[in-house]
């Protein structure tokens, strides 16, 4: 009989946990092993577990997805990983990718894709969806912030005027708000505010 393919669950909503196990519940060849709710729990619930592949949300409490891939990955250097996002050109999954995971999935993919995700995974194939692929290219050359650009942003979510982050960054003020115009534009945000939840989101900056 062909060995089952281990499954660890980290995610900290617990119905997209309870879909997951709903979704894999019917699957005669994957199990799932385990669940974590955080990354420190999910590297904690890998050594105890040894999964061949790991459902990994990215944003979590405690740790997040990407620090717990990197630290399992030192201790097991050809641990699985399937990245778990809600946002389509998300930074912090190419991040994941970068970080060795092999697969990116939508969480609104789950039911539809997420068990030949698995079983491509396992196989040692990478799996990101071409529609996601495509959005992630665009994303990696339109969008990129610069590091200057981060910069600031980290400076206005900490609540500081241009003025303030002028004279930090010991450049004038025009300086400071070209710097956010081209911020805006892409980030594609009406305003200061809604550009810095857009980069939380999306991992540019940390929350």
């Amino acid at each position: 009989m062909t060995k089952k393919i281990s499954v660890l669950s980290v995610d900290d909503h617990p119905l997209l946990r309870e879909g997951i196990a709903a979704v894999l519940q019917g699957e005669t060849d994957i199990v799932l092993a385990a669940e974590a709710t955080n990354g420190k729990e999910a590297i904690e619930s890998f050594r105890a577990c040894r999964p061949d592949v790991t459902l990994m949300d990215l944003q979590m409490p405690v740790m997040n997805g990407i620090d717990a891939i990197i630290q399992i990955r030192r201790e097991f250097p050809n641990a699985r990983f399937v990245v778990l996002t809600t946002y389509q050109g998300d930074v912090q999954a190419l991040r994941a990718l970068k970080a060795g995971a092999s697969g990116y999935l939508l969480k609104n993919m789950l039911r539809k894709e997420l068990v030949e995700t698995i079983r491509s995974v396992h196989a040692g194939k990478r799996h990101i969806p071409l529609e996601i692929a495509a959005e992630l290219a665009d994303h990696v050359t339109e969008d990129a912030l610069t590091e200057r650009e981060i910069e600031v942003l980290r400076s206005v979510a900490r609540g500081n005027s241009n003025k303030i982050i002028a004279g930090r960054l010991n450049v004038s003020e025009a300086t400071v708000k070209g710097h956010m115009k081209s911020i805006l534009s892409k980030l594609t945000a009406n305003d200061r505010t809604h550009a810095v939840m857009i980069a939380m989101k999306r991992g540019f900056i940390d929350g």
